[in-house]
């Protein structure tokens, strides 16, 4: 798994730009499915069996970028935008990587003969990026991700891209335990444009009519030092969401993910997120309503190059999506 994992997040995939990793997925699916095909979007969906209840399951392929917006006059410079959400405060001295392999790096302008490293900048456009010497031609709309190889500590992996790459990670390996052998139809959607406003996830949804939904994704954490009071920490097993501001998970589905993993013994950990929101969101307003919850891996340092998973969080929640999986999909009231 941790080689698959490497794969995954060194892959280059900004928001609207999943190509390359949409390729990676579908060589390592293409043995797992029933019917694979791609939306008008830009979503991969493999479909696992042909009978029973439709369970749409998402994992989001987007990673948070920047886009070129303008060169200056000044040879090797570019100014950029976000894609997706970005903290101001991790920029300077951050890699970013174009398509073609081009390494840039961000810094920031001094402004009122305040000094960047004493002052950090709060808005984007006193940011650029250094890509001086490069042997590419750069123009507007060019995409870059941050740059950052994969590095593990014991059962913990650091990486970029861990949100959602991780997620995806999960769907794989849940595909291969199923060996296509499932009482549902399962829908394994890998989605498009979610950073950018769960813009894959509202197609697939709408597209697949599921019956159930699960979106596969990253939580927040309270376990480090002056942390925000929220009970997920890494190591403690996968996460049950129960809220976020986008979804409120019906009790029918959050019983069914809590009893399940409580039987199978799964290690997990109730998730409450005062902040940010998943594919489910989207997906639970397609046509009539979908009852959608969501498996989550607790993950330190979000939005940045070293997310933190603890392995242990990840194969519980592949053991916990593969025990939901292998039996009929049915809600209780």
């Amino acid at each position: 798994m941790n080689e698959l994992i490497r794969k995954l997040v060194e892959c280059w995939g900004p928001c609207g730009y999943e190509h390359q990793v949409r390729r990676l997925i579908r060589e390592e699916v293409s043995d797992l499915a029933d019917e694979i095909w791609v939306d008008g979007l830009g979503n991969l969906i493999c479909r696992v069996g042909s009978e029973g209840p439709r369970v749409l399951i998402a994992a989001h392929m987007d990673e948070i970028g920047i886009m070129a917006l303008y060169k200056e006059e000044v040879s090797g410079y570019l100014r950029f935008t976000n894609l997706g959400g970005l903290f101001q405060s991790t920029l300077i001295g951050n890699r970013v990587q174009f398509e073609d392999g081009t390494i840039g790096v961000v810094n920031a302008q001094e402004r009122n003969g305040k000094s960047i490293r004493q002052h950090p900048p709060t808005h984007l456009d006193d940011f650029y990026v250094d890509v001086s010497g490069a042997e590419q031609e750069f123009t507007p709309g060019q995409p870059a991700v941050f740059w950052r190889e994969m590095a593990t500590r014991g059962e913990f992996v650091i990486a970029k891209a861990l949100d959602d790459r991780i997620g995806c990670v999960i769907a794989i390996e849940t595909m291969r335990n199923l060996a296509q052998n499932s009482p549902n139809q399962c829908f394994f959607a890998f989605t498009v444009q979610e950073e950018v406003g769960l813009r894959g996830a509202r197609t697939a949804g709408f597209a697949i009519e599921p019956d159930i939904a699960i979106a596969l994704d990253v939580t927040d954490t309270g376990d480090t030092p002056g942390g925000a009071k929220m009970p997920m920490k890494l190591g403690a097993g996968t996460a049950i969401k129960l809220y976020d501001p986008g979804l409120i998970v019906p009790r029918s589905v959050s019983n069914w993910m809590l009893q399940t993993a409580a039987e199978r013994g799964i290690r997990h950990q109730r998730e409450v997120l005062p902040g940010g929101t998943t594919d489910a969101a989207a997906i639970q307003v397609a046509h009539a309503g979908v009852p959608s919850g969501v498996i989550s891996v607790p993950t330190r340092h979000l939005h940045t190059t070293s997310e933190t998973v603890h392995l242990g969080d990840v194969r519980a929640s592949i053991d916990l999506l593969t025990a939901l999986l292998a039996a009929p999909a049915v809600l209780q009231d």
